[in-house]
């Protein structure tokens, strides 16, 4: 059934405060002749005035449950909320079920019991396989930047306490500028920059991390990046324990792989490892390849302590794995993403012969037949 109805429900995620159309995306979807509905948001980067001036609808917060027509694509970023009420729409977000990530059979059966249809983000892809949009860049970035902190604010609290929460940023350059004056005290400390090393350094979320310790000021020579050559032998990998004071995993898991560091391979007497990016936070993946930790942490805990084996010499450890790291920087982040992803959204009237929707469609389908055949439906 053909639709021009798109509704943009308010995120619900603590601290969430992107979104997956901008006032710029919003009038291109109206010039287009779609009717775009806008939740007002409490939290979100853009204002609802914003929105407003462009032509779009406002209604309100989480209001798309009871009031959005049953034909409307209901659009977002983050998972919806726990609940267990059949969902009915077809939605787009990410909805991180497709990976068998924990309670993922909850998650997805809601779509098959209500009729409705998920399109997940994490799986649009081009005709070359590379996905249609991804907020990658951003992640790793932000993600770089909790790290260089926490490795400064280390050094400054060595009896352990953790990193003070962060909230998101206006723009990119209030960012640097805050991590600029963390390390300029880490190296005051320390006397040098820290050495960080990136695996995934050739992809997009791998760029991010670089360049960002490229804009505080971290020289290049301190600045290992690692891919695909550097990791095809396989891990543990001992450069990460002892030549990196940072490792930020850029990696996206698809397949199980020998981790990167395990529990024993910290226990080398001459560990420099202090801080630990799991960007990609697959923290109940069971293939997780950084298996030194079971907890996603959020910007108002940003870090967790890393239990080390008993008689450890070395530094205190702690990793970062907030799971929705380009919310820092909430309106760049946005913009690049729903720019990527627009020309897919103009493809929406037509969505189930668009090739990208339409892959999304059996990609969904397939999923749904590994349920238990009691919540196929």
């Amino acid at each position: 059934m053909a639709s021009n109805k798109i509704w943009l429900r308010a995120e619900t995620k603590p601290a969430e405060a992107r979104s997956a159309l901008t006032p710029t995306t919003a009038k291109a979807l109206l010039d287009a002749g779609y009717d775009v509905t806008i939740e007002r948001s409490s939290q979100g980067i853009f204002d609802d005035e914003e929105f407003a001036k462009v032509g779009a609808k406002l209604v309100e917060e989480g209001s798309w449950v009871k009031d959005a027509p049953k034909d409307a694509f209901i659009l977002g970023l983050k998972e919806l909320p726990e609940d267990e009420f059949p969902l009915e729409h077809v939605h787009i977000s990410f909805a991180h079920c497709y990976k068998q990530q924990g309670g993922w059979e909850k998650v997805l059966s809601r779509w098959p019991r209500g009729g409705g249809t998920l399109l997940d983000l994490e799986f649009l892809t081009d005709d070359t396989g590379r996905r249609v949009a991804a907020f990658g860049y951003s992640a790793g970035y932000a993600g770089s930047a909790l790290a260089v902190k926490d490795w400064a604010w280390q050094l400054s609290h060595p009896e352990g306490e953790p990193l003070p929460s962060e909230v998101p940023y206006a723009n990119q350059d209030l960012l640097i500028q805050s991590v600029k004056e963390s390390l300029e005290a880490g190296k005051k400390q320390s006397g040098r920059s820290p050495k960080v090393l990136v695996i995934g350094a050739l992809g997009r979320c791998g760029k991010g991390a670089v360049q960002l310790a490229k804009d505080v000021g971290i020289p290049e020579s301190d600045i290992m990046q690692w891919d695909m050559e550097e990791t095809k032998k396989g891990g543990p990998f001992r450069e990460i324990i002892e030549e990196a004071d940072i490792f930020v995993n850029c990696i996206y898991l698809s397949d199980p792989i020998p981790p990167f560091i395990d529990g024993e391979s910290l226990s080398a007497p001459t560990r420099r490892l202090s801080v630990i990016c799991d960007v990609s936070a697959d923290t109940t993946n069971p293939h997780n390849p950084i298996p030194v930790y079971t907890v996603t942490t959020t910007f108002d805990r940003p870090t967790v302590p890393v239990i080390l084996p008993a008689g450890t010499k070395g530094p205190a450890l702690s990793v970062i794995s907030i799971d929705h790291l380009p919310s820092l920087l909430p309106r760049e982040s946005s913009e690049m993403f729903s720019e990527a992803l627009l020309p897919s959204l103009l493809q929406l009237k037509d969505w189930k012969n668009a090739r990208v929707w339409k892959q999304a469609d059996d990609l969904f389908k397939a999923k749904v037949a590994t349920l238990p055949a009691s919540m196929q439906a």
